[in-house]
């Protein structure tokens, strides 16, 4: 528990309320001095994360000239994930997630230390690849839910879908830098360069953690140790409808959705015979995207279903549009609202999880939110694969899109119908406007839940 008299206290919000729902700033988290400190740190250790990502891949190519060892990698850094995940969650609603991550954020610190000794003194072999990635994938196991549920210890709940949105703007902004600064150093020094800076670069977080002040977070209460907490926490989601579908239509927009690696290589090379400097294109375009879906989601101040309902179809329909696109030029361009409308889900979805949580199952709700968002695509990606293979990328994509926007309508349906809500269309300030709202005053209101999607 964060310590500290005249903390704030933490309510535990079931649902974006009033407070959160006014229109803020685009940075009015900000202002908060822990938050600062703690984004200041993020700012650097993403790009050193975004470095190594280049970095580890080409290094493992280097050594083996296989492929496959570079599925490897990342497989075995996203596997602890997929198999402690919950786990994780579990003991972050224990422990104290300050200290959690002061640990987490170190010991990914000295993975990649090590990782770069090796490399410059010329004694990697791949095996030590394979070791820190599995490594750096345990540390997340608790690092991941632990940061996720942290901020709105720093923040208080009027902030949350502010700063979660930043944090997205944060991580896509270090997408644009980290890459291509790693392109600069790996050609220009060498890959254990980019792996030392990556070490050195959790200094800024650690830092910034050491020097948040216990008295200014929200005090929230900690889980106690004993029996059944994991059956616990997966109880508590199954219960909540507007916890459940939210993951679930995460989950289908993660597996079925997110497979750009698959996609957008394939339509470089295959499809407008254009290269690798269109592929590169296509991924910058895409987070030039993303980022402009973090700030407009952090402009926003609420997170409503309706709006995470709407983007993911309109994300489903644009990569239909794109699969069909018959052009480079078209094709490039839908790469912005693509990646901004996927943005805008993962942000919507992610706050109205963590707002609609009891902050005692936060951390176990969070790691079943990021185990489905992030195992999706071990699962994804060979169906795309083969869906590519046997029929196409224009068909890969548009099954995928529409699997995505499917889901997204017959969650938003049942939502509507479990909420008692109707869908209404007509006209407001001389625009039309499409919205749920109650069926009528004589009839049942709809679930205090479920209210966000009205």
């Amino acid at each position: 528990m964060s310590t500290g008299s005249g903390a704030p206290s933490a309510p535990a919000p079931t649902a974006p309320t009033t407070p959160a729902s006014r229109k803020s700033s685009m940075f009015s988290s900000l202002k908060v001095r822990n938050y600062r400190l703690f984004f200041a740190g993020q700012v650097v250790s993403n790009i050193g994360t975004w470095m190594q990502r280049i970095a580890q891949d080409w290094l493992v190519l280097s050594l083996t000239g296989s492929a496959t060892a570079v599925g490897v990698t990342t497989a075995l850094q996203f596997l602890p994930m997929l198999l402690f995940g919950l786990y994780g969650g579990v003991l972050v609603d224990r422990l104290n997630k300050r200290r959690a991550l002061l640990f987490t954020q170190t010991a990914m610190g000295l993975t990649g230390i090590a990782l770069a000794l090796l490399t410059l003194s010329g004694h990697v072999h791949v095996w030590h690849v394979y070791l820190a990635a599995f490594a750096v994938g345990l540390a997340t196991v608790v690092d991941n839910p632990a940061r996720q549920s942290f901020v709105s210890e720093m923040v208080g709940p009027a902030q949350l879908q502010n700063a979660v949105s930043l944090n997205s703007a944060n991580f896509q902004s270090a997408r644009l830098v980290g890459p291509a600064v790693a392109g600069l150093m790996i050609t220009g020094v060498g890959t254990g360069w980019a792996f030392l800076f990556n070490g050195l670069s959790f200094v800024a977080p650690v830092v910034g953690l050491v020097l948040m002040r216990g008295r200014d977070l929200y005090v929230v209460e900690r889980a106690p140790r004993g029996k059944g907490q994991l059956r616990e926490g997966l109880h508590y989601v199954a219960g909540r409808p507007d916890l459940i579908w939210t993951i679930v239509l995460i989950g289908f927009v993660g597996t079925f959705g997110f497979n750009f690696p698959v996609y957008l290589s394939a339509f470089a090379d295959d499809v407008f015979h254009a290269g690798a400097g269109s592929y590169s294109l296509f991924n910058t375009l895409m987070a030039v995207g993303s980022l402009v879906g973090a700030l407009l989601a952090a402009r926003r101040g609420t997170a409503r279903m309706r709006v995470m309902i709407a983007a993911a179809v309109a994300f489903g329909a644009l990569e239909v549009v794109a699969a069909t696109a018959p052009s480079l030029w078209l094709f490039t361009l839908l790469m912005v609202p693509i990646g901004m409308f996927g943005m805008t889900v993962n942000v919507t979805g992610n706050t109205t999880v963590q707002m609609g949580t009891d902050p005692a199952m936060r951390g176990r709700v969070m790691s079943l939110y990021m185990m489905v968002f992030m195992g999706g695509s071990p699962i994804g990606a060979p169906i795309a694969g083969w869906i590519t293979d046997a029929y196409g990328v224009r068909a890969g994509l548009a099954v995928g899109g529409a699997i995505a926007g499917a889901a997204a309508l017959v969650i938003g349906l049942v939502l509507a119908r479990v909420g008692n809500l109707r869908l209404s269309v007509g006209w407001h300030g001389g625009h039309p406007r499409v919205r749920f709202v109650p069926r009528g005053a004589g009839e049942q209101e709809p679930q205090e839940q479920l209210a966000p999607a009205a």
